[in-house]
């Protein structure tokens, strides 16, 4: 007997986008002429073809999307926004219908896509309970069985009792999360929604993606968390534009991801807000991993190159350059500076043209966007420099083993510390 459990075959999802017409006052008059020119269009042109209705476009979400996932696997699912993954998972649910393909499903199938999916916000987190175990197909005696557990990891005991309308999305969360992986389904559907809750409950949500996993139980998992993905998936799909890009090993999934698919080379070539003399100017900036690979963003904890590509005005001899990077929030508040006198790092005579690469050992800093600023001096005059010249986008990542990381309204840096007890102290 076959071990697949989902296949999925040149899967389309499409749908009609309406635009919406700019309102104006229409008179009766108006919408009178108008029937009458429609009505005597239809009256001398009865079966030509009518004109396109320019409001309504088609938008195929999906496009030849096809797949097969084993028993026990655990598939992450990444992509932009816009990708398609709802999308796809709305179908795996059952959700929503497929325009073309077809899909085949083997097991019982548990989606937690996004905040109270499924719960009636009138009844109790009890009564919820109970109402999705019914809609997975349980008994009373199995949902019975798996209660307390489903209780003690949501931690919802004191409200267990209050309409699930007045709970927080974080306690819709714990609660929906709990009885979606407790109640023993061969397929757990997960989407971004473990966003809500806090630290220590993503912890726990995939501490138990993965212990259904290693139960022999299949896990669909579509997250930005590429720290979580790393860790929990074995196999990643990459979606882009509606279509698989990539399927496989969940590393290779999240270089391409990180990978722009496009040239990420920002040109300063027509910048007008650049300071210093010119006898160097930086003509473009981009950031790549040690691969090699041009980035559109990084993973904190990851290594990256910053590579200003310089050219040196004709008939120009230079040495002695200091070039430097600064980074800063989108608050504007100074991250830190680093720049080649800091590292005793000597260029000598630059050649016409070529890039200064400042190489970041495991990136310090938390997910979010920063603006960098560069600078090019010798001898404290400064020769190029563009505040806020590109942004730097860092994505979660696996800069502790735990793989918390701390937002960045707790600090804009990540420290790598030991804590110790010593008790030589008198």
């Amino acid at each position: 007997m076959s071990d697949t459990v989902i296949q999925v075959e040149n899967l389309g999802k499409k749908y009609i986008i309406g635009h919406q017409q700019q309102e104006r006052y229409t008179a009766l008059r108006d919408v009178i002429a108008n029937g009458a020119k429609s009505l005597g269009q239809r009256l001398l042109k009865p079966w030509g073809k009518q004109s396109a209705n320019p409001a309504y476009e088609e938008f195929w979400a999906l496009k030849d999307v096809s797949f097969e996932v084993k028993q026990g696997d655990r598939i992450g699912i990444i992509g932009r926004n816009g990708a398609g993954k709802s999308t796809l998972l709305k179908i795996l649910s059952r959700i929503t219908e497929p325009t073309t393909g077809r899909i085949r499903i083997k097991g019982r199938v548990a989606s937690l896509l996004e905040v109270g999916t499924g719960f009636h916000a009138e009844l109790t987190g009890r009564e919820n309970i109970y109402l999705n175990g019914a809609i997975l197909g349980m008994s009373k005696a199995e949902i019975k069985r798996k209660f307390d557990e489903i209780v003690d990891f949501a931690g919802i005991e004191k409200f267990l009792d209050t309409p699930v309308k007045r709970y927080s999305s974080g306690m819709y969360v714990r609660l929906a999360f709990a009885v979606a992986a407790h109640l023993e389904p061969e397929i757990l559907v997960v989407d971004e929604v473990l966003a809500v809750g806090d630290a220590q409950f993503q912890q726990k949500c995939l501490g138990k993606m993965e212990e259904v996993g290693k139960e022999g139980r299949t896990v669909l998992f579509v997250s930005h968390n590429m720290a979580a993905i790393e860790k929990l998936c074995q196999h990643t799909i990459l979606l882009h534009l509606g279509n698989i890009r990539y399927i496989g090993n969940q590393n290779e999934a999240i270089t391409q991801y990180l990978t722009s698919f496009s040239n990420h080379l920002v040109s300063m070539r027509d910048r007008p807000d650049r300071q210093g003399s010119g006898e160097v100017r930086v003509v473009a900036i981009e950031t790549r991993d040690e691969k090699g690979n041009i980035l559109s963003a990084v993973k904190s904890g990851h290594s990256l190159d910053i590579y200003l590509h310089f050219e040196v005005q004709p008939h120009v001899k230079i040495s002695r350059v200091i070039a430097g990077v600064a980074v800063k929030t989108q608050l504007e508040v100074p991250v830190f500076l680093q720049h080649n006198r800091l590292t005793q790092d000597e260029f000598g005579q630059l050649p016409p043209k070529g890039a200064f690469v400042c190489h970041i050992n495991r990136l310090p800093l938390p997910a979010a966007t920063y603006q960098i600023t560069y600078s090019l001096m010798r001898d404290s005059m400064y020769l190029d420099k563009i505040v806020n010249a590109f942004q730097l986008s860092v994505v979660e990542g696996n800069f502790f083993a735990y793989n918390e990381v701390p937002p960045i309204t707790q600090g804009v840096c990540l420290v790598n510390a030991k804590w110790r007890i010593d008790t030589s102290i008198p």
